[in-house]
Parts: C-alpha cells; sequence; structure tokens
C-alpha cells in the first residue's frame, strides 16, 4: 500500500495540545516563506469561529490563556495585550522571543520588588512572570530549537518556587511517598479557621503547569475556605523533567499515595475529600476514582472517556489500518516522510510525556487511555464541565456523563458565558463559581 502525500492530508490533532498546527506554516518555514495566517478552528466543527487576534489558532488559544489567567492575579492585561501585538502570526520564533523576554522582564520586576521588602507586589509579578514563561513552552518546538521547552520551564519553575513564600498564609512544598521515589507537590492552606477543612486534591493534564494548578482550581477553593494539593505525576512537570517519570493509564497507584499523604496531615475532614482533573485530567480523575473510593465527590474538566481520540481522529484510514494491523515500520515510515516541521514538533511536544520515540508507539499507548471497562465502578458524585468549542475531546463530555451510574452533574459553558473552549480559559470566574458551587453542596 502506497500513500500520496494528497492522499496522506494529515491535520494532526494531538492529545491535550492547546491549538492545531497548521501544515501550511510549517511548509513555509521549509521553504523559507512567509509564514501561513488561514484560519483553523480551534474545533474540527467551528470552521467559521472568530478569533480575536491571531488566525493560527494555537497562537489565538495560549494568548488567550495568558489574558484569562489576570482574573487570579496572573496577568497584568495591558501588558498581555502588548507583547501579543508583538508577535506575528503563525511565527513561532517570534512569539517564544517576545514571551520569553516579557518574562524576563517581570521577573526582574519581582525581583526587585521582593529586595525592597514589597512581598504582594513581588508575588504578583512572579506570577506575571511564570504566566509568560508557561506561554513560552507551547512556542519552543515550533521554533525549530526544541531545547528551548527545558529552558522556558525551568524559569517557571523557579518562578514558582520562589512566589510561593510570598502567598498567605505560604504555600508549602511536600514530598509524597511514590512507588520507591516521591512526587514533588505543593499545599495550599485554605481560609478557614475550623479545625477539620475539606481537601480538594488537583490534577494537572499533560502540558499543564503548575501555575495552572492555582488558577484552575487552588484559588477559588481557598477562597471558600477548602485545603488543596497539587503534584507533580508521571510525565507532568517535575516528574518528567527531573524525575524522567512518564505517564501511565492506571492513575489510581498514583491518586492512592496521594490520599494516603492527606490523611496523614492535620486538619484534613476524611469525610471531605474531593478530587479535580483539568484537561487530560478529566480522564485519570474518573479513572482514579473509579477504584480509590475515600474520595467524596470528583470533578472532570472535560470530561474524557478515550484520550486516543485526539490522537486519531485525522488519521487517513490506511494509517489506521497499519495502526491497528501492528504494522509500525509503515506507520512510522510514512509519519517520517509525509509530516511537516510543524506538525512534528507538534507531536514532539506530545509524545514527550509518554517516553516514547516512535510515532506509531505514542499513538498506541494512547488507546491505553480508556474508560470503558472501569467507567461503571465509579460510585462518588461527579462534575463534568462541557464547554462549547472544545477542541481536544468533543463530545466526551456528555458520553461519560450518559455512561456514569453513580450521581452526576454536566455543567455547560457557553460562547456567550464568554467560557467557551478547551478548560474554559477566558472564564475562569464563572468556571470556580459552577464548580464550587456544586462541590460546596456535595461536601455540605
Amino acid at each position: 500500500m502506497e500513500l500520496s502525500r494528497k492522499q496522506f492530508g494529515l491535520g494532526i490533532i494531538a492529545a491535550g495540545l492547546r491549538a492545531r498546527m497548521t501544515s501550511q506554516h510549517g511548509r513555509a518555514q521549509a521553504q523559507g516563506t512567509p509564514p501561513s495566517t488561514s484560519n483553523l478552528p480551534t474545533t474540527p466543527s467551528g470552521a467559521h469561529q472568530a478569533t480575536y487576534f491571531f488566525k493560527n489558532s494555537a497562537f489565538e488559544y495560549v494568548m488567550l490563556i495568558s489574558l484569562g489567567r489576570a482574573y487570579h492575579q496572573g496577568g497584568n492585561i495591558g501588558n498581555v495585550l502588548y507583547v501579543i501585538r508583538q508577535i506575528e502570526d503563525g511565527n513561532f520564533e517570534s512569539a517564544y522571543r517576545a514571551v520569553m523576554a516579557a518574562g524576563d522582564e517581570a521577573r526582574a520586576t519581582a525581583e526587585e520588588s521582593a529586595r525592597g521588602g514589597h512581598i504582594e507586589s513581588a508575588r504578583q509579578a512572579y506570577l506575571w512572570a511564570q504566566n509568560f514563561y508557561d506561554s513560552a513552552t507551547y512556542f519552543a518546538d515550533g521554533s525549530g530549537d526544541p531545547s528551548r521547552i527545558t529552558t522556558a520551564w525551568q524559569m517557571l519553575d523557579d518562578c514558582w518556587l520562589k512566589a510561593i513564600a510570598l502567598f498567605d498564609p505560604p504555600i508549602e512544598q511536600v514530598s509524597i511517598p511514590y512507588n520507591g521515589t516521591a512526587l514533588r507537590g505543593f499545599y495550599f492552606r485554605g481560609k478557614s479557621p475550623a479545625e477539620k477543612r475539606p481537601l480538594l486534591i488537583l490534577v494537572n493534564g499533560s502540558d499543564g503547569s503548575l501555575l495552572d494548578m492555582w488558577m484552575q482550581g487552588a484559588a477559588g477553593a481557598v477562597a471558600r475556605g477548602y485545603d488543596c494539593l497539587t503534584f507533580d505525576g508521571p510525565g507532568q512537570g517535575y516528574a518528567l523533567w527531573k524525575q524522567g517519570l512518564t505517564f501511565r493509564p492506571d492513575w489510581e497507584h498514583v491518586v492512592t499515595p496521594v490520599v494516603d499523604f492527606v490523611l496523614s496531615r492535620e486538619g484534613v475532614d476524611p469525610r471531605r475529600i474531593a478530587i479535580q482533573g483539568i484537561s487530560q485530567g478529566g480522564y485519570w480523575v474518573p479513572r482514579a476514582v473509579a477504584f480509590e473510593k475515600r474520595i467524596a465527590a470528583a470533578i472532570a474538566d472535560p470530561g474524557v472517556v478515550d484520550v486516543s481520540t485526539s490522537w486519531t481522529a485525522t488519521l487517513p484510514p490506511p494509517m489506521l489500518e497499519f495502526l491497528k494491523a501492528g504494522r509500525k515500520d509503515e506507520f512510522d515510515g510514512y509519519m517520517a516522510q509525509m509530516l511537516d516541521p510543524t506538525t512534528k514538533a507538534a507531536l514532539v511536544f506530545r509524545m514527550r510525556p509518554y517516553g516514547v520515540s516512535s510515532y506509531y508507539d505514542a499513538f498506541r499507548a494512547s488507546m491505553d487511555y480508556n474508560l470503558m471497562d472501569v467507567v461503571g465502578r465509579i460510585e462518588c458524585p461527579m462534575l463534568i464541565t462541557e464547554p462549547a468549542n472544545e477542541a481536544f475531546w468533543p463530545g466526551q463530555s456528555r458520553r461519560l456523563y450518559d455512561l456514569l451510574t453513580c450521581p452526576k452533574t454536566l455543567v455547560p459553558f457557553s460562547v456567550s458565558d464568554g467560557a467557551d473552549l478547551h478548560c474554559e480559559p477566558k472564564g475562569y470566574g464563572l468556571r470556580d463559581l459552577r464548580v464550587f458551587n456544586w462541590l460546596d453542596t456535595i461536601l455540605r
């Protein structure tokens, strides 16, 4: 069987990637021509979806996140808008340089404030710096120098570690025993005087940062009296970059040691432990609570039944046949031959946490992340978000909701809410309101 480039027609949507990359942009880079700015939807069904800043949907989505973080003091809106104007649409080098420079500037402001004893100013500026450094991790591979991602991640992590002591109360770094080693975690003390407090465990996605855990859960939770714990699990953040731990589908073996750890701490109400997963965490959390019965409530944002669909949705039929038949050499050969540089960069980004270098191995590994065999074992109440224009797992929130037999709630987010798109990047305030109103009721 032979495939032409036209037959290949591959517009990969890699699992959890926060935007589609355009093959036109990759060809333009290879030919030395200006990058393409042709509009691509941030969801397969949204071909005519409006954009605010960029026709390249990868750039649009990353910078919408950057703006949305301003709700929890993670960005200076005017500065973010200025940086957006410095970025050439579709040019990854331009984007990487602009956001790294802005991160460096914000970090310098934070350090100057800290030296002057201006604690709150330093805390906020460190968050601004993290915002830009996190954006840089999404532009690094496409810039042609993948090593830049470790530079951006290290700056992001350094700023986080400097910021945590500046919170009131300080965020506590913890070590969670796990499988012969330890996971790095962070404990957030809620604003409640109660002797025993509810606790929310925060599970990140395939590429999220610790800043995301503050923005998409901890900030809203501590303001409402919850304690929180987040951690870098296998394939995430510190566990990936410093410990060499890679993804595993059986996330119950990650969450159970985390629950053991939180129950060893004073102040945690063992009857009111909840868990939330964002992005690919929308698979890991339902998987975990199917087995871990000490958790009283769970949140999936969004619901993910089958992670692999965001990898395989746009594979041409012959490539799907190679994948299903185990024809690794042919699959990898065609991928290497037919993919443009930008899509290859996107896949490199997605494949790292799986710990594989073969395209075939990555696609096959994603197929192990499926809830169908365990979803019937979930007993605790679940909330599933359903944002309009979900890009990576469209329809799966509804599918998970329909499969569940436990108490369940499906919470839609619409375009008119200003909270559409994957993980509601423009609507953190509304997201907090709806999620915590539900959780308050469940854990009452």
